[in-house]
């Protein structure tokens, strides 16, 4: 959200700015339902909340935010991925 990384698709362009609209969209709606916690699924580029995909296209995965979910938490929004979800429903 900082200017810093960037999403790049598997032809190898530059999807960055799509994935902002959609993270701003997200947060425009979290903000209408005056939402507390956000479930997001995990390991996306856009939602993942503890890890991502690498960018390889390889399957593996790296700590960090995607960019829905850095957009959120900056808002003060909590973000939770499905996997927690499940683990709080037990």
């Amino acid at each position: 959200m900082d200017g810093k990384a960037k999403v790049i698709d598997k032809t190898g362009k530059d999807v960055t700015e799509l994935y902002i609209k959609g993270a701003n969209a997200t947060l425009r709606k979290a903000k209408e339902v005056k939402a507390t916690i956000i479930v997001l699924k995990e390991n996306s580029p856009s939602c993942g909340s503890s890890a991502i995909y690498n960018g390889e296209f390889n399957g593996k995965k790296t700590a960090g935010n995607g960019v829905t979910t850095a957009l959120l938490r900056r808002y003060a929004l909590q973000v939770i991925s499905e996997e927690q979800f499940g683990e709080n429903l037990s």
